[in-house]
């Protein structure tokens, strides 16, 4: 099996645990590659440190079975513009704080390693969103799994938003800006600004509004075939848009249509592991805090 381990830089407060990573992975038959920029950051960190390389332009199917990702959410989504369409599946450990999409603890790193290994796991499928404009913004980097944002840049002045529906109008919205969400991002920013937990499976996407100037704005949840448009105003210098983890800074009024992605996102998902038991963990429910 050949496993590509992914992360970003991090505290020294984790290198115990990447360090646990890897003495699993080195107890077995696996080979391990990791992307330059990373290999070079933990071989100054930890004792004898030596891997192979990840090719991030060979194509990785057939060169690489699964992807690990050593950190939190963020991390995780960094992975999607590197994957692309080849499908491999992704397990992610969590370094970082909340991580509905990765699972795996601190704790029990060693446990869920072995059961990857052992084939104790299942595939989720998670839908992505795809986002085009008139000058290719994103260019490599147009795929999103949690969602794609437009917001205001600092304290500048709200900006307008004509969306429409499958080309027809939907609505207009002032505020400072909108997050369009898959199912998966839900969960994210989307939940912050009062947008509804969606499960997985079901096929849809949301529009949120961030601070909408019509109170009666309300988050909109559609089916994930559609194709959606969007045509942005502003009357500052420039407006943010994002893809997930990757921003870029718009100078101009501009159009963009967002869609359902030709491929999936492939999440690896242990045995003991189910959604309702993840949202019961990571948002405490059932839990009664009155006496703390």
């Amino acid at each position: 099996m050949k496993i590509a381990v992914y992360g970003r830089q991090f505290n020294d407060m984790a290198l115990p645990y990447a360090q646990k990573v890897f003495e699993v992975l080195a107890e077995t038959d696996v080979e391990v590659y990791v992307p330059q920029d990373f290999h070079d950051f933990l071989s100054q960190k930890l004792p004898n440190f030596k891997y192979a390389i990840l090719d991030k332009d060979k194509r990785l199917k057939g060169y690489i079975d699964m992807f690990f990702t050593l950190g939190g959410d963020g991390t995780l989504l960094d992975t999607v513009s590197v994957i692309k369409d080849s499908g491999i599946p992704v397990l992610g450990i969590n370094f970082g704080r909340l991580g509905f999409l990765a699972v795996v603890n601190k704790g029990e790193i060693e446990g869920a390693i072995k059961s990857v290994l052992k084939g104790e796991y299942s595939i989720d499928s998670r839908t992505l969103m795809c986002i085009s404009s008139e000058n290719d913004v994103f260019k490599d980097h147009n795929v999103a799994l949690n969602d794609i944002t437009f917001h205001k840049r600092d304290d500048s002045a709200m900006i307008t938003m004509h969306a429409y529906l499958n080309g027809e109008f939907l609505n207009t919205y002032w505020g400072d800006g909108i997050i369009i969400s898959t199912s998966t991002g839900s969960t994210a920013y989307s939940l912050s600004c009062g947008g509804p937990i969606i499960f997985p499976q079901s096929d849809t996407i949301v529009i949120t509004p961030v601070s909408p100037h019509n109170l009666n704005v309300r988050p909109i949840v559609l089916p994930d075939s559609c194709t959606l448009s969007f045509e942005v105003e502003t009357r500052s210098a420039n407006y943010l848009i994002s893809c997930d983890s990757h921003t870029a800074v718009i100078d101009k009024n501009m159009k963009f249509e967002i869609t359902k992605a030709t491929y999936d996102f492939n999440l690896v998902r242990l045995n003991n592991e189910t959604y309702l038991n993840t949202l019961r963990t990571k948002l405490l429910w059932g839990l009664d805090a009155r006496n703390y």
